[in-house]
């Protein structure tokens, strides 16, 4: 008999990726594809949309066909997707009205800023968890629907749909036949009631009519079947659905409150389970839901670093510092300073626990014997130290001491940054044997949809820990460095209204 396998889908924001796992939460398949970065003005990013799902497309054939895994084999399909990034379509022929806005993007910093003048912070923060910013959904929207011409009456008559790039490709792998979300995507759009688990008063408060809105499901349940002619001859049920970030907290099976992983990717993101009841941050974290399955809300705080591995991107791509990403762990080896550079690359302003739409990055502590590998080490420093700030936060609102972080994502294979990590935390770091927990977390909802797997103790056998990082440096050094990299982000938030 031919095994049954479950297909993951983890649409990020620079690279799309289909991974096939087998009951044993083992990979045995996994192809990529770029997504291009559309940079149109200083701080906007965009994707378009039919590229992102021809990449998706490419991916699936490609690891169907290395693998040899026949589709019909493919029990279901789980799809995890970069969050708050807002695709706007016409409902009849399918075609976006504008590009993809990126959850990176600030071009809607204006709308935000508006909102909070106008007195909303507080409501919405209460109802969503989320502060308002441009970073969330509802901005976006608005902006599409402001900038494009005639599309508020037509959203407003039902030919325009709204969807995260979840909701978008569900939709094009069913031939339009399923618009839908699920409940932690939808806590990201800043038009969702965590507590009430609805919208209506937020629509109306962004003037976003409700029919353009997906139906929003739990994380683990049949959202739709591929058509045959989509799937290569194969009617397929996608049965798990979730953000990349609650993805990865699944996959690492943080299951009970307290648990408390980070990912390296394109920004780093830490994710605490906080349990059945929402825990409100008194210090600019956010407050979403980590997963919903059998009825079930679990709730989480979060801290997110807009730039973590993008930074190592900046050293390669336009800095020319180094020819890969992971070239950068030896060169920080190498790095003779005294660790008196700070780099803070608010490249798309700070996130928590400032939240500095405004702010630049910045580079501080430069002398004459400064080297390239200084700097790279100094960037590297950045990812902990921000990832620092949170940490700290996390715990200090939850009242639940931290003792060891799960950590995965590309950027957690690097020895230098995790060991740093470990010692300016002072804390144990545990990376996962699969890096890719993002792919790993939504395959497991899939399976749970379908019955592959029975039970969140069943997952439970598959998991495997990783390396482990024990911190190394003494008290007085990790205190000295963190002060310094907090008068770095006070002289950046500083600097950035002079310019």
């Amino acid at each position: 008999m031919d095994k049954d396998y479950i297909l993951a889908i983890d649409e990020g924001t620079t690279t799309a990726r289909a991974i096939i796992f087998d009951h044993s939460g083992q990979r045995v398949a996994m192809a990529r594809h770029p997504i291009r970065q559309i940079l149109p003005n200083p701080g906007w990013v965009e994707h378009e949309p039919n590229e992102i799902w021809n990449a998706v497309q490419t991916t699936i054939a490609t690891a169907l066909i290395d693998s040899g895994i026949k589709p019909k084999q493919i029990k279901a399909i789980g799809i995890a997707s970069q969050r708050e990034t807002t695709v706007v379509w016409d409902k009849k022929t399918g075609l976006p009205i504008y590009n993809a806005i990126v959850w990176q993007s600030r071009q809607t910093s204006k709308l935000a800023n508006d909102f909070i003048k106008a007195g909303y912070k507080d409501e919405i923060h209460q109802k969503t968890g989320l502060i308002i910013s441009p970073y969330f959904s509802a901005t976006k929207i608005r902006w599409i629907l402001d900038h494009v011409d005639g599309s508020q009456e037509r959203a407003e008559k039902g030919e325009l749909l709204f969807g995260t790039i979840n909701t978008w490709l569900l939709w094009k792998l069913t031939d339009g036949e399923s618009f839908m979300t699920d409940c932690a995507n939808a806590s990201r759009t800043m038009l969702y009631n965590i507590n009430t688990l609805n919208d209506d008063d937020l629509l109306k408060l962004f003037n976003i009519p409700r029919v353009m809105l997906p139906e929003v499901k739990s994380n683990s349940e049949v959202f739709g079947i591929t058509k045959n002619y989509q799937f290569y001859g194969s009617e397929i049920p996608i049965s798990g659905m979730t953000g990349s970030q609650q993805a990865s907290l699944f996959g690492q099976m943080a299951f009970e409150p307290g648990m408390v992983k980070n990912t390296y990717g394109t920004g780093a993101f830490a994710v605490m389970n906080t349990g059945n009841k929402p825990a409100m941050s008194d210090n600019n974290l956010l407050t979403t839901i980590a997963y919903g399955i059998n009825g079930e809300i679990k709730y989480a705080l979060e801290g997110s670093v807009f730039v973590a591995g993008a930074a190592l991107q900046w050293l390669r791509d336009d800095m020319k510092l180094i020819s890969s990403t992971p070239a950068t762990s030896d060169a920080a080896k190498n790095s003779i300073d005294d660790n008196e550079v700070y780099v803070v690359p608010a490249f798309a302003g700070l996130g928590a626990p400032y939240w500095d739409n405004e702010a630049h990055g910045t580079i501080f502590g430069l002398t004459r014997g400064t080297t390239d590998k200084d700097v790279i080490k100094a960037t590297l420093q950045a990812i902990a130290y921000q990832t620092k700030d949170i940490i700290g936060t996390m715990s200090s609102d939850s009242k639940i001491p931290i003792e060891v972080l799960k950590v995965d994502g590309a950027a957690s294979a690097n020895d230098y940054l995790m060991q740093f990590q470990a010692d300016i935390l002072g804390i144990s770091l545990q990376r996962s044997s699969e890096l890719e927990t993002t792919s790993l977390g939504v395959a497991f909802m899939a399976g749970l949809g379908v019955g592959y797997w029975k039970d969140l103790d069943d997952i439970k056998q598959n998991y495997q820990a990783g390396k482990i990082y024990q911190p190394k440096m003494s008290e007085t050094v990790r205190t000295n460095l963190y002060d310094g990299w907090k008068d770095a982000v006070e002289a950046t938030m500083a600097f950035k209204h002079n310019i």
